[in-house]
């Protein structure tokens, strides 16, 4: 379920419906994220901060794309 990660450009360039998803799934790898440094098991803490950067740049793009389409 590894996503690589997306630039901005790439982001803007997908539709609601892919974003949407992608923050679903960046959501759940974050809790198994979490789950993984309860137990001691996650293996690289660094992952876990890239997953929540991920996370806030799809949200930010999403947010950017319902604000033009209210202006539009």
């Amino acid at each position: 379920m590894e996503t690589a990660m997306a630039t901005a450009k790439e982001l803007k360039e997908l539709s609601a419906e892919d974003l949407q998803r992608r923050a679903t799934e960046l959501r759940e790898t974050l809790f198994q994220d979490q789950l993984k440094r309860r137990t001691g098991s996650l293996d690289s803490p660094s992952e876990r901060t890239q997953h929540r950067r991920d996370l806030a740049r799809v949200l930010t793009v999403m947010t950017q794309k319902a604000k033009t389409a209210k202006q539009g």
